[in-house]
């Protein structure tokens, strides 16, 4: 009996190493996969050729690109890379696919009407073949026709012979063929002057409709 009691322990203790072992062992640990940097870069506005300016940031640092064609290099662990200045074929070559996607800057044109009415003037009248054909170079088109005048009459008789003067031009586009539901329509009156004059002073240029075609 006394041999049973000092083997048992034995055992016991014999069965704790191995699964102690067992539990020590090497461990393989999945490494973290790495995310290659993010390059940002400034490019000009495609339609003024304007260039912004953009703050790039994260809890490491920041740096402000203000240069067409400025670049930094980002990654999830450490601040914003240095600025450089990408180039053209680099623009091309890595954002020419996302820019050759985006559509197209919209057009814009101007009118001139005819004083107190709303008939074209004749340079403006040999515009309008110009504007269709802008019109339905696009596959989905939006045309948006605003009315202007100057500042004779008064503010709510300017706001609507600004609305007539824009309806004319819708109805010339539309007779040329346009879809009516593609013409957007509104009036600005006196209120939006391109040439800046005092109340009650005739000014051609402010006699306009504006149109946007995107």
């Amino acid at each position: 009996m006394p041999r049973m009691w000092r083997a048992r322990p034995l055992a016991v203790l014999g069965a704790f190493a191995v699964a102690l072992t067992a539990g020590c062992g090497p461990r393989r640990i999945a490494q973290p996969t790495r995310q290659p940097p993010t390059l940002i870069a400034l490019l000009p506005d495609p339609e003024s050729g304007t260039t912004g300016r953009a703050r790039v940031s994260n809890e490491f640092g920041a740096v402000n690109l203000s240069a067409p064609r400025a670049a930094t290099s980002v990654t999830a662990d450490g601040a914003p890379g240095a600025i450089t200045a990408i180039s053209e074929a680099d623009v091309a070559r890595l954002f020419g696919d996302a820019l050759a996607a985006l559509p197209p800057p919209p057009r814009h044109f101007t009118l001139y009407f005819r004083f107190e009415s709303d008939a074209l003037t004749d340079p403006s009248t040999a515009l309008v073949p110009a504007i269709l054909t802008a019109v339905r170079e696009l596959a989905v088109p939006e045309v948006l026709v605003i009315g202007h005048t100057d500042t004779m009459g008064d503010l709510k008789a300017n706001v609507a012979l600004g609305l007539k003067r824009a309806m004319s031009v819708r109805g010339i586009l539309v007779d040329a063929g346009l879809a009516a539901s593609t013409v957007e329509v509104t009036s600005h009156g006196e209120a939006d002057l391109l040439i800046k004059t005092s109340n009650n002073t005739p000014e051609p240029r402010n006699r306009r409709v504006e149109i946007t075609v995107r």
